[in-house]
């Protein structure tokens, strides 16, 4: 799921920091805005925002954060408003729900673990290249 190799070039302690940092406000944003699966996905975009013209491994990094978020919010987004679909309606819990939101939740933890991960390996100045979302950062990113 996650390729570790040496960047191109060693980058500088700021650059690592800041790389290192855009996997850290996903993190935050999650604690912040927890109910609403979007916040994490507004304060990655305007971390992505503040760095999109920063050094390479910067703007890489903040880009896969971005892609990671986006890859997660319809999913986040059906459960959050198919919970609020069983409070506020006669809806009932089934076990579709229960099952959805079981996986949504190993969905979660694995990305929450891999971003943890990501956060201390990159602040060490090391490339970090998740499994799908990677390739496209890499589509994305130019150097």
């Amino acid at each position: 799921m996650i390729d570790t190799s040496t960047f191109h070039y060693q980058p500088t302690d700021h650059e690592a920091e800041k790389a290192s940092n855009s996997y850290v406000m996903s993190m935050i944003a999650i604690m912040g805005g927890l109910p609403l699966p979007i916040i994490n996905l507004i304060a990655t975009f305007f971390f992505y925002l503040g760095n999109r013209k920063g050094t390479f491994f910067v703007r890489w990094h903040c880009t896969q954060a971005l892609l990671s978020q986006l890859f997660l919010i319809p999913f986040n987004s059906t459960g959050f408003w198919w919970t609020v679909s069983i409070i506020f309606t006669p809806e009932t819990i089934s076990s579709k729900y229960i099952a959805y939101i079981i996986t949504l939740f190993i969905f979660n933890l694995i990305e929450f673990i891999g971003t943890i991960y990501t956060a201390i390996v990159t602040r060490k100045g090391r490339h970090v290249e998740w499994w799908v979302i990677g390739g496209l950062t890499n589509l994305i990113c130019k150097a």
